[in-house]
């Protein structure tokens, strides 16, 4: 009996070691799945990109004066502008300029045939001589009069009587004197002069024509064009800017580029601020001037201005492309001594062409990425690329940059 009994506790712990076995068998299995899974769901080939260093330029950050510039859109204004006209009528017997020529002062533009304003003032200056004799000659009547009144030989009335007629005699000579005068103004008028120096434009009247008194549309149109002016517009938030230097009697200079703004055309400098404000626009406007001894300037023409408003002396600077924006603000990319890259957030000033300043966050002398940054990530290793050195691959970016390079390596 009790032999039975072990038999069965045996037979039972048999069963249960079979089990557990089992259990194991199967446990061991999912085991050796799961490892196969996540080994397969490693890829396999090159390391992942991050660790792979990106090609870049970098910059210094530099510390030198700087220039701020205020930019405007401007037009080129002739200094003076004369439509000549004739004052008088009469046909044009003589225009001895040339289209585009440069005039002088006085120089002769036209002239209207003499001849009629001749006639008028020899008639002035007849009826003048007439009305002097007569003058001269009641003159002496007078003497005579007043001579036999004090021999009382004649009534005082006489004497007075020829006194006024001395009095009319000179107020007709007067009045022919201003006949002689106004025929021989009328004369000068039949000669048209330039009134100012400048260049002439494209004639409106040929020789044979008749011109009238005053015609709209004038013999030439006559432009000063040395010196010019150039009137171009800035913000209302720039006013101050401007205003202050000037009425601190601060010569501004005013540089003048092409409508591409690529070319200087010219330098000059700052006359005049408007008096008001462009309520619908926002903008003021301001004139330069400039010598233009070159003629690069041409009235009407479209130009971008630059003003210069003040020099910030040892400003830490660095290229606009070398700034990047997030949703934080600013911010660049420093290269470290391990040879890769930290972001910094700066605070930008001044912005000058592609140079702007750099008020905080990074120090003059560290190096920020200028190009590559496209790539770039917080912590990633970089690659220099010197321009002066053949590529790697010799191969080029899309942009034109090379890919080759050295890695980078701390400078000692």
């Amino acid at each position: 009996m009790p032999d039975g009994r072990f038999l069965n506790v045996l037979r039972k712990k048999s069963k249960l070691l079979i089990l557990l076995g089992l259990l194991a068998a199967v446990l061991a299995t999912a085991w050796l799945v799961s490892v196969r899974i996540n080994e397969n769901a490693v890829p396999k080939g090159p390391p992942p990109s991050a660790q792979i260093p990106v090609p870049v330029k970098l910059e210094p950050v530099l510390a030198k004066d700087f220039d701020v510039y205020l930019r405007g859109l401007g037009t080129v204004t002739a200094y003076a502008t004369v439509t000549l006209r004739s004052r008088v009528q009469g046909e044009v017997v003589q225009i001895p300029f040339k289209e585009g020529d440069k005039v002088k002062v006085g120089d002769l533009i036209a002239r209207i045939d003499p001849r009629p304003y001749q006639v008028a003032l020899d008639q002035a200056k007849g009826t003048l001589a007439q009305d002097r004799s007569q003058y001269e000659n009641a003159k002496l009547d007078l003497k005579r009069y007043e001579t036999l009144r004090d021999q009382k030989s004649i009534a005082g009335q006489t004497v007075d009587t020829q006194l006024a007629l001395v009095k009319k005699y000179q107020a007709l000579i007067l009045t022919d004197q201003a006949a002689v005068d106004n025929a021989q103004l009328q004369l000068d008028f039949t000669r048209i002069v330039a009134p100012i120096p400048g260049r002439l434009g494209l004639r409106q009247f040929d020789v044979g024509n008749i011109l009238s008194s005053n015609d709209p549309q004038g013999i030439v149109v006559l432009t000063q064009t040395q010196p010019i002016n150039v009137i171009f517009t800035l913000p209302e938030s720039n006013l101050e800017e401007v205003r202050g230097p000037l009425l601190a009697g601060k010569k501004l200079t005013v540089d003048v580029y092409d409508r591409p703004d690529t070319k200087l055309l010219a330098q000059g400098y700052l006359t005049t601020v408007d008096n008001q404000i462009d309520v619908t626009t926002g903008t003021f406007k301001l004139k330069a001037q400039f010598t233009n001894e070159d003629d690069a300037l041409f009235p009407n023409q479209f130009v971008n201005a630059r003003i210069l408003v003040k020099t910030i002396k040892d400003a830490s600077t660095v290229s606009a492309a070398s700034v990047q924006q997030s949703s934080q603000g600013p911010f660049v990319y420093v290269l470290q001594d391990d040879g890769t890259v930290a972001i910094k957030k700066v605070k930008i000033g001044a912005t000058t062409g592609d140079r702007v300043v750099v008020l905080d966050g990074v120090s003059v002398g560290d190096k920020v990425v200028l190009e590559g940054t496209d790539k770039l990530r917080a912590g990633a290793k970089v690659r220099v690329i010197d321009d002066n050195q053949p590529s790697g691959n010799g191969g080029q970016t899309a942009a034109g940059r090379r890919s080759g390079g050295s890695t980078y390596s701390k400078t000692k």
